[in-house]
Formats: C-alpha cells, sequence, structure tokens
C-alpha cells in the first residue's frame, strides 16, 4: 500500500515472482508502475503492508534486500565524462567492494558482455545501445539476484531492442530473476514467463504470458493467399468479419475461441477458392487483453 495524500498509488496488492522467473510489470501511465518498483528498490517507503525478497523483510533486513537488488533506471544517470570501468568501479565501491575486487568484477563484466574495448572510454562517446548496457552491468556489480528494468528499451530502434532482448534472456538464464516494466506490449510478449497488470494501484491480472492471451474471447488469424482473393471469397466468409489487405491477397478473420469449428472455418476458406500460402496470427494479442483488462484507458 502506497498513499500520496489523498491519492492510493498502489492499492493493497499481492505479487509474487519466483526465483530466477523472467517478469513483466504492465499498466497505463499512472497505474502504480514506478511506485511499485521504487518500493523494492528502497526509493520510497510503503505506506502499510509487507514486503520480503528472498526471504528478507524489506524494512527489518534492509541491507540484505538492497544487496539483492539492483536497479536500471530508464533514463541515464550517470556521468556522461566518465570512463566507462570508472562508473562500474564506482558503483562497487557504493556496495562496500574493495578497489582491487571491484576493478576485477567491472573487467569480468566488461568482457563478458563485450564492452572491453570501450573501458576507457567516457560514457558520452557511447551509441544508446552501449550506454543500455552500460547501466545494466552497473546494476550487476554487486551480484544481484534480482535485477528491475524500467523501461530499458525506450527510444531504441527494432535492431538495437533485439539486441537487448538477447542481452537479457542471456542475464536472466545465468539464474537472476528479472522483474521488467515496458510500454512495448510486444517486448512482454517476447521476454516474460509471467505477468502482472497493474490498474488504478490494483492488479488486475498475473498469470503466464501464454494464459493471458488465451484469456481472449475473440482472436483472429491473418490469411495470406497464393492467388488474389475475390469479393466472392469475402462474401463467403462475411461470418468471421473479413478484412482485407490493399493488394486482396491477405486477409484477416476474427472469430469466437469458443464456439467457432475450425475444421469448418477451414473448409469454408477452401470452398471460397482461396490457395493459403500462409497463416498465422497478429502481433497484438497481448495488446488487446492489456485493454480488455484497462479498459483502453492510457498507454502500456
Amino acid at each position: 500500500m502506497k498513499h500520496y495524500g489523498d491519492i492510493t498509488a498502489v492499492d493493497n496488492i499481492e505479487l509474487e515472482v519466483g526465483e530466477g522467473e523472467f517478469f513483466g510489470l504492465l499498466g497505463p501511465n499512472g497505474a502504480g508502475k514506478t511506485t511499485t518498483i521504487n518500493i523494492l528498490a528502497g526509493l520510497c517507503n510503503k505506506s502499510a503492508g509487507e514486503v520480503s525478497l528472498f526471504g528478507n523483510d524489506l524494512i527489518k533486513d534492509y541491507r540484505a534486500c538492497r544487496l539483492h537488488t539492483g536497479l536500471v533506471p530508464q533514463d541515464f544517470n550517470f556521468d556522461q565524462f566518465a570512463k566507462v570501468r570508472d562508473v562500474l568501479v564506482f558503483q562497487g565501491g557504493y556496495f562496500g567492494l574493495p578497489i582491487r575486487e571491484s576493478m576485477r568484477r567491472a573487467d569480468q563484466l566488461l568482457g563478458e558482455f563485450g564492452l572491453d574495448d570501450k573501458a576507457d572510454t567516457q560514457m558520452r562517446h557511447l551509441s544508446g545501445g552501449m550506454k543500455r548496457r552500460g547501466i545494466i552491468l552497473r546494476a550487476l556489480m554487486h551480484r544481484p539476484k534480482l535485477l528491475i528494468l524500467d523501461e530499458p528499451t525506450a527510444g531504441v530502434d527494432v535492431e538495437l531492442r533485439k539486441t537487448l532482448w538477447a542481452f537479457l534472456r542471456r542475464l536472466n538464464s545465468s539464474g537472476i530473476t528479472i522483474l521488467l516494466t515496458t510500454h512495448y506490449l510486444e517486448e512482454a510478449e517476447a521476454l516474460c514467463d509471467r505477468l502482472a497488470i497493474i490498474n488504478h494501484g490494483k492488479i488486475v491480472a498475473d498469470d503466464s504470458t501464454r494464459n493471458l492471451v488465451n484469456t481472449l474471447s475473440h482472436d483472429s488469424l491473418i490469411i495470406t493467399s497464393a492467388n488474389r482473393i475475390s469479393e466472392e471469397a469475402v462474401k463467403l466468409l462475411a461470418e468471421f468479419q473479413p478484412e482485407m489487405s490493399p493488394d486482396h491477397e491477405e486477409m484477416t478473420l476474427i472469430f469466437d475461441r469458443r464456439s467457432t469449428d475450425f475444421d469448418a472455418m477451414l473448409q469454408t476458406i477452401r470452398e471460397a477458392g482461396i490457395r493459403v500460402s500462409n497463416i498465422r496470427a497478429p502481433d497484438n494479442r497481448l495488446e488487446r487483453v492489456f485493454l480488455e483488462l484497462t479498459g483502453g484507458g492510457g498507454n502500456a
């Protein structure tokens, strides 16, 4: 629970993240994501309730909780003129690592994640992707068990985002628990084992990514045809609310997951004279779940 005056930012949420999980926390702007993260990271105090990290009480065992937690903020918050290695070494010092150990740890991380040739480069001279990797490595200096990522790919291009995804999967596969907030729902679907959706300070969904996507009552398929789809074919498939691409070679069909006879639907497609070259699900299924659960109010 967290109150700001008369405003309840986090309202009696119950959230459990398993050790080693890649967990996503989604919600509209102002839903309570950042407040939840700040409580976990010790950046703000909860108003009520209990929080435990790896069996340690957030208040009574705050030193242990800080040692277990690494935070990657959305914004770059480092000295632009500092060298990459120095940023990491300074971070190690904040957590009590002796200078020699801190330097060894910094060099280990830089080598392991492909930044060793930039160790003596000022942060301001790094590309956006390298800066992102740098602040993630900074959060890993004290060997945390939990890595909290607040919008880690905000403002980066698609190619760089995919590179960072591979980087984060590698961290998770090494045993680090990851808590992710993101505005990109395809990112959450691609990375997270489990998701929670928060709205108006309350958790409105908490399940595996697959199960959340499967809660959709209506779903859709995109049919790619080897031939031009005729108007007659569109009429035959009218019950599935067909939406055509401009070139009439791709069609989206909408159906009720609970009542549709899929064999009959495929038979109707064949009878309509469509030579199917590909069938795929749309990429926005999680977005539709999100909008259903939050009433469509705001961005993820």
